[in-house]
């Protein structure tokens, strides 16, 4: 069975390393004499080489596992270019949880302050501007060009490690299908490219004729030049997407499906001989297919374009990629014609696309430029389950990480809007929670008997308990009973000093300061009858 690449994925993650070309000023990664000198590369227009600049980033990221700190300040150097509009055209992940950042032009001497306009990180891209006066005179900016064909050569300008001047190298377009962008985990429509490139080149431009079709983004660590790039079809998306002043993103479906490959599988669905398509195992909630599409329906084309059994779809003569790209293409607030097969009769069905790829997720993939949300109350802190939080455990998290905190991010599915998986993260030491000091990384389910379903509903119940004082015992518990119980009495006399004693500056993130306690329980015999159908309640 194999996810859209634009919904929750069902399996494991893959262990092969994809690694953003972000140049950390302390690692010296490049390899001597990988880029070719740029006199070398006929067909190099100097113009273009003026276009081109060196992003230099301090940047400073949020700490997970305490969520109230900030790592320390990190270095790097990225690579951009000038487009129309006064815009330099980078990678999100260059300037990603940027304290400071600065460019400078190929050719001069002067780092220039500059301020991030725009990021799409689940596409790795980011717009830069500078506010200095002159900084954009005089420069020509090289257009777009259309998506290159298989083999055409392409020449790939950048900054990496090895050197402080402009690197230009050579190579050719190997493939274009849908990949994994490290830098969001999500997948999207990539180029892969065969020329010498190394960290340092992120953001760079890939041309053809003098002509942008890319933007370098990652390779692969354990493999001689293979790149990928941000193909130049996702980076007029994401411009387009940014004419009205607001980022939206790209739009997902909202689906799970399965290919049906197997011919008694397509049977069982009442496919002829000559159709294709994949099965749809699952609607999420809140999405934009949910109350049109149902788990059973089978996928036959995506604007006008059939579906194959594997999934995939031909985007240009004798080239496939995932559907998803034909859904990718569009806006959000766009609508996509669906042909699917219900019941043995097909239909055709416009779908209006509403949500973003990086909202359909239970545990959210990598965030970046926002600080964690946390709740601290009696020494106890909560926190959602993000990727970010996984990440503390390091590179390997998927094998270091707590198995069943793993296996929810891979095969967790919200089961409602705003769906989260809440966490008891850790236990801040003192009196009051001896016997708990040991318990981490604990999910709950359940305040005082009150199923929750995200961290903003287990700070409310927690408020309203302790603002009524009725209750003598704070009880949370997870799916399987186990609790935790503190004494309220006890615990909202220790919570002022438990949070001096481990300078802990407030207890709540910023986006929980206008939290208002949760409403009281209704009584327990309203609250059977209005559980009494499957529909109560339900518009």
């Amino acid at each position: 069975m194999t996810p859209d690449p634009s919904e929750p994925p069902n399996r494991r993650p893959a262990m092969r390393r994809l690694l953003p070309l972000l140049a950390l000023l302390a690692v010296p990664l490049a390899r001597p004499g990988a880029a070719r000198s740029q006199a070398a590369v006929p067909g190099v227009d100097p113009q273009v080489r003026q276009a081109i600049v060196k992003v230099y980033t301090v940047h400073r990221s949020p700490d997970y596992h305490n969520p109230w700190n900030m790592h320390g300040a990190v270095s790097s150097t990225g690579s951009g270019c000038i487009i129309d509009g006064n815009r330099i055209l980078t990678n999100a992940h260059v300037v990603r949880d940027q304290a400071f950042v600065q460019v400078r032009r190929n050719g001069d001497f002067r780092r220039i302050p500059a301020r991030v306009v725009a990021v799409n990180h689940s596409a790795d891209l980011a717009i830069l501007t500078v506010d200095a006066e002159g900084f954009f005179d005089g420069i020509p900016t090289p257009e777009f060009g259309e998506l290159p064909e298989t083999l055409d050569e392409v020449l790939v300008y950048g900054f990496p490690l090895g050197g402080d001047t402009l690197s230009i190298t050579k190579g050719v377009l190997s493939r274009i299908e849908h990949q994994t962008y490290a830098h969001s985990g999500l997948r999207l429509l990539a180029g892969q490219i065969d020329a010498a490139i190394n960290p340092g080149n992120s953001g760079g431009p890939v041309l053809v004729n003098n002509r942008i079709v890319g933007i370098a983004m990652q390779g692969i660590a354990s493999a001689d030049n293979i790149g990928y790039m941000v193909p130049v079809p996702v980076i007029r998306h994401f411009l387009a997407d940014l004419e009205d002043g607001t980022l939206n993103g790209f739009p997902s479906l909202g689906v799970l499906a399965q290919n049906m490959e197997n011919p008694d599988l397509k049977a069982k669905y009442r496919l002829r001989e000559d159709d294709t398509g994949v099965l749809v195992v699952n609607v999420l909630p809140a999405s934009s297919a949910h109350g049109i599409l149902e788990s059973g329906d089978v996928l036959l084309s995506v604007e006008g374009q059939e579906i194959g059994d594997d999934g995939t779809v031909e985007f240009r003569s004798g080239e496939r990629t995932h559907y998803a790209h034909f859904i990718q293409q569009k806006q959000i607030g766009e609508s996509v014609r669906l042909e699917i097969l219900r019941d043995g009769e097909m239909r055709e069905v416009d779908i209006r696309l509403n949500r973003a790829l990086h909202d359909e997720f239970l545990v959210p993939r990598d965030r970046y430029d926002i600080l964690p949300t946390y709740y601290l109350f009696g020494g106890l802190v909560f926190t959602p389950l993000t990727k970010n939080l996984l990440n503390a455990w390091g590179r390997n998290w998927a094998t270091s990480a707590p198995r069943e905190l793993v296996e929810l991010f891979v095969r967790g599915l919200p089961e409602k809007d705003g769906d989260q998986v809440v966490l008891m993260l850790k236990v801040m030491a003192a009196d009051v929670n001896v016997g708990y000091h040991s318990v981490s990384n604990w999910i709950v389910s359940t305040v005082n008997g009150i199923p929750i379903r995200n961290l903003r509903e287990l700070a409310g119940q927690i408020e309203r308990i302790r603002q009524e004082a009725e209750e003598p015992f704070l009880v949370l518990a997870d799916e399987r009973g186990q609790q935790i119980v503190l004494g309220l009495e006890r615990a909202e006399a220790a919570h002022a000093g438990i949070l001096a004693r481990y300078r802990i500056p407030a207890d709540r993130s910023d986006d929980l300061a206008d939290l208002e306690p949760a409403p009281a329980p209704e009584p327990e015999a309203e609250a059977k009858e209005a559980d009494a159908g499957p529909d109560a309640g339900e518009a």
